[in-house]
């Protein structure tokens, strides 16, 4: 086996000219500013006026109607009311890629080409070959987009004017990494894991979407290579046929339609891992990628505690004497949720809402608490999370070019009637 990163299959796999284009044949439905891309209506503040108009529901092969974000390449984000339960539907999973030339991948032409300079040797896994040689794992967990809420940054970034939705949470099975890395050897002098995926730039001089891992995330049990998602193969748009899973980190690390695993004893210096998804460092209580630290700037690693209601839309009218039931979900980068506090007077005073069924501390967490409207008149519904490290929510933004980790706590205003 040839130690470069499978070029000859990339070839085979990628639609060609006219398939990178298949998008287009994506259904419009009605525009839907008003109910889809208000944020105000989830309790923050707008996103921009323009990237709010171009925001339509659109159905994409396989999927529900989403909310676009953009075209080429496609960036669709999972509409609240998905939300309302704690595992996402695959049909309602969103949906990011960062390049246009998007494979079509026929799981009996696909394989995984493992190694690398700190590899003891090289290996090529089939489809098959993973499902029958290595014993199944299977985790919940959350994936959300690094840039997740950015649109609702104020000041506002640049980037992706993602709204709550570009996240999702689902039964992951697949394989252990670190079993498949075990096959090959993991020599000493191994420092990170880089990994490829199988779509393409359209530009010339695009980099290519390649990430890497410290070696001991790589090596974690609840690392995964994933071809399955709530029971079902994974949705063509979420990685189909294999996919890297690392629960806790956000979904840039999570490479989709996986096909090159390297062992490497040098940091890995693209542009996505020196350039994109870096932090001004020591801005945010997340474990460091160390070997990708610079003088100014780290990497994003894990997710931080955050919530969402999704029983309540600002400007809601509600019958007086009618009790409210503030439900929601709360996550965190894998330390699990320890409580969620609801307010209903601006944060003057907080209850303790009920935690539901417990599916593993990578998951989504949902809370409920019903609280009576017992006078008429305006009312400001919150809530905070707080994780088992110890980590809460924060009022204020933390600001950072990039447009990460927005995790202000929620304001809701209902009006009882």
């Amino acid at each position: 086996m040839k130690k470069s990163v499978n070029s000859g299959l990339r070839r085979r796999l990628l639609f060609g000219a006219a398939g990178a284009g298949s998008l287009a044949a994506l259904k419009p439905l009605r525009i839907l500013a008003a109910e889809v891309g208000s944020s105000a209506a989830s309790g923050f503040a707008e996103i921009p006026a323009g990237a709010l108009a171009e925001q339509h529901l659109y159905a994409l092969p396989g999927k529900v109607p989403l909310i676009k974000k953009t075209y080429r390449p496609p960036n669709f984000e999972t509409p609240i009311e998905y939300f309302r339960t704690p595992i996402t539907p695959n049909n309602a999973f969103f949906v990011r890629y960062h390049l246009a030339g998007i494979a079509q991948v026929r799981a009996a032409d696909w394989r995984l080409s493992v190694g690398g300079e700190s590899a003891g040797r090289e290996l090529e896994f089939t489809l098959d070959q993973l499902k029958k040689d290595f014993e199944p794992a299977e985790i919940t967990a959350v994936c959300q987009c690094s840039g997740n809420r950015r649109g609702l940054f104020e000041p506002h970034v640049a980037g992706v004017q993602w709204g709550v939705g570009a996240m999702g949470n689902a039964v992951w099975r697949g394989v252990r990494l670190k079993d498949i890395l075990a096959k090959v050897g993991v020599q000493s002098d191994a420092l990170e894991v880089v990994f490829g995926p199988a779509d393409h730039a359209v530009i010339e001089k695009t980099p290519p979407f390649v990430k890497s891992l410290p070696v001991e995330v790589a090596l974690d049990e609840n690392t995964l290579i994933a071809f399955e998602m709530n029971g079902k193969p994974l949705p063509h748009l979420n990685g189909f046929p294999a996919r890297l899973v690392v629960p806790g980190w956000t979904g840039t690390y999570w490479v989709k339609q996986l096909i090159s695993v390297r062992l490497v004893s040098k940091p890995e210096q693209n542009f996505w891992m020196s350039t994109a998804y870096r932090l001004p460092r020591g801005k945010f209580k997340t474990p460091s990628f160390k070997s990708q630290v610079t003088g100014a700037s780290e990497p994003i690693t894990t997710m931080v505690v955050n919530s969402l209601i999704t029983s309540l839309m600002s400007g809601q009218q509600i019958p007086h004497g009618k009790p409210i039931e503030v439900k929601g979900i709360a996550w965190d980068g894998g330390a699990g949720i320890d409580s969620v506090e609801v307010s209903i007077d601006f944060g003057a005073s907080w209850q303790r809402a009920k935690l539901g069924r417990d599916l593993g501390r990578f998951s989504f967490r949902e809370f409920t608490l019903v609280v009576p409207a017992r006078e008429r008149g305006s009312m400001v519904v919150m809530a905070r999370a707080t994780s088992r490290s110890g980590e809460t929510q924060v009022e204020r933004l933390i600001h950072n070019p990039a447009g990460y980790h927005h995790n202000v706590i929620q304001r809701l205003y209902v009006e009882v009637v």
